[in-house]
């Protein structure tokens, strides 16, 4: 089974219904909930979309969201050693770096993003939700 790592903006779409972008990520959720594929995210991507969700919704709702949402995803490795890997790497963002690092740990397959060019010289397959779900038909 493919192991996918979602990125906080990919995680976002979905649990926000961002207009454009939802319907893809929701796509990739029905994948993981069918267990056609395994979702992985960071603890630092979790946090991260519950400020930015606490920002737009009530608390209690966005934290709900992200209960039903941890149901269908697994958390990625997340230690010292990726921490490091993080903080000494050429990326520009570190929360990129540690997302990056998390999901090599895990042993992912491929990092699902909207920002693609943020993951450039990666390791690990980079594509965003739209091109993902189509490599699924070739």
């Amino acid at each position: 089974m493919k192991k996918i790592f979602l990125d906080t903006n990919i995680i976002l779409d979905f649990l926000g219904e961002r207009e454009g972008f939802y319907e893809a990520s929701a796509k990739i959720m029905t994948l993981a909930d069918k267990k056609k594929i395994q979702v992985y995210t960071s603890p630092s991507s979790i946090s991260n979309v519950f400020y930015v969700l606490a920002k737009y919704e009530n608390s209690k709702i966005a934290l709900e969201k992200i209960r039903k949402f941890k149901l269908l995803c697994s958390m990625s490795v997340m230690d010292d050693e990726v921490v490091e890997k993080a903080i000494h790497s050429n990326f520009k963002d570190f929360e990129d770096a540690m997302q990056y690092f998390s999901a090599l740990a895990s042993n992912c397959n491929i990092i699902i993003t909207r920002n693609e060019k943020d993951f450039k010289n990666a390791m690990i397959p980079v594509m965003n939700a739209e091109s993902y779900l189509l490599s699924l038909w070739n």
